[in-house]
């Protein structure tokens, strides 16, 4: 009996060591959730989910933030937000998904904002230019990423008005907030001109097969500039079309499309040639950025931990940035990651220069304003790269112009 008693002592301090080591491990890890489409007509989106995948691999390959692991899950949402729903709960009641990071879209992280409010879970550094995402005092817990298209359609309004301002405009948007954001802004930057100005606005589906019909509507209507606030899908098919029929406007460009491997070559180089578009990030395809160490290290992170990937590929870029985000607010949190402090954090960034951000670009946010990234660089793509031209622009500023 005494034997037995003893056997009884030393099986309840093994399973009490088992179990303190078990919470030791579960302290010492976070789980991050994703959703990506890695089906569906934006696929080609989905590098960002794996590039933050292997952000987190070298991440933890380094011994983690603070002694701290990521388990990083990414889902297939498919570009579909019921399917969104459908993984972040998954993520967040099954795997137990502290923080939500990098999801692309706006209509699939809005299809999520009010149940991840309501479970107070941070959505962080959401991938979508809708200004729908800076609303704390609704949604605490939602927060940006990219420059959203109200920035970026104003200051082409400021732009246009600069440079040319008989214009006669033609708008390609996408049937959704991004879309509607882009053309209220754009209306809003150029005031009272904006009725006789613009003389064709024209929208599509994602699962519209093609939007030549609306190119030939602008076209038709005499427009003489188009702001292209179309998805990297649809941007191509439009500037092709436009090149193939012989409309030959002064190209605005929206700046989640402005990738020369994936929009402007299989639109054709030609076709491209002098549209301009809106900088926040280092190009990677840009040779005045070849020796710059923080390309250089990008550069080894790619072939290093994304080797499938194109480094090439300014969405790896994002990837990357925003894994770079991530590390700050967690290094700022310490030993607290509460999902409350996550939050704080994350609205308390104050002019954070991440190493691939153009000179002059900084993320900066507050309790009452979830924009991170508020200022932008126009380019005009040569034929070969994007070519800087300007300051660099923020909401307030004046003076949009060609100025070198």
């Amino acid at each position: 009996m005494g034997n037995q008693f003893v056997s009884n002592i030393r099986r309840a301090v093994l399973v009490g060591v088992l179990a303190l080591g078990a919470c030791q491990s579960e302290a010492a890890e976070l789980v991050v959730g994703n959703t990506a489409p890695y089906s569906g007509p934006a696929s080609a989106y989905s590098t960002i989910g794996k590039g933050l995948s292997a952000y987190f691999d070298m991440v933890n390959g380094k011994g983690g933030i603070e002694g701290r692991t990521i388990r990083f899950l990414s889902y297939d949402d498919s570009y579909s937000p019921p399917k969104t729903v459908e993984q972040v709960r998954r993520l967040v009641e099954g795997d137990e998904a502290e923080v939500l990071l990098g999801l692309l879209g706006t209509a699939t992280n809005g299809a999520i904002q009010k149940y991840v409010n309501a479970k107070k879970i941070p959505q962080l550094f959401s991938v979508t230019a809708s200004g729908k995402f800076n609303n704390p005092e609704k949604y605490p817990w939602t927060m940006g990423w990219l420059p959203t298209v109200v920035l970026e359609a104003k200051i082409f309004g400021r732009y246009i008005l600069a440079t040319k301002p008989d214009a006669k405009i033609g708008v390609l948007y996408q049937n959704d907030d991004l879309g509607r954001d882009a053309l209220n802004a754009l209306k809003s930057s150029l005031g009272p001109r904006a009725s006789e100005m613009i003389v064709s606005t024209q929208k599509y589906e994602v699962t519209d097969p093609t939007i030549d019909s609306q190119i030939v509507s602008m076209k038709t209507a005499g427009a003489n500039v188009f702001y292209n606030a179309a998805t990297a899908k649809f941007a191509a098919q439009a500037i092709k079309a436009a090149h193939a029929g012989g409309w030959k406007p002064l190209q605005l460009l929206s700046s989640i499309s402005a990738n020369i491997n994936t929009v402007l070559k299989p639109a054709g180089i030609d076709a491209s040639r002098d549209i301009v578009s809106a900088f926040y990030l280092k190009d990677p395809t840009d040779p005045q950025w070849a020796n710059d160490p923080a390309m250089v290290d990008y550069r080894d992170w790619m072939k290093k931990y994304y080797a499938a990937g194109d480094p090439d590929n300014p969405f790896n870029v994002i990837a990357y940035s925003i894994g770079q985000t991530f590390e700050v607010v967690l290094r700022t949190c310490g030993n607290d990651v509460s999902k409350a402090n996550v939050m704080a954090k994350a609205a308390s960034l104050n002019d954070v220069e991440l190493s691939m951000f153009l000179p002059g670009i900084k993320l900066k946010t507050s309790k009452s304003d979830y924009f991170p990234i508020q200022q932008l660089q126009l380019g005009r793509f040569d034929g070969e790269r994007w070519a800087l031209f300007g300051n660099v622009y923020a909401d307030e500023t004046e003076d949009v112009s060609d100025k070198d």
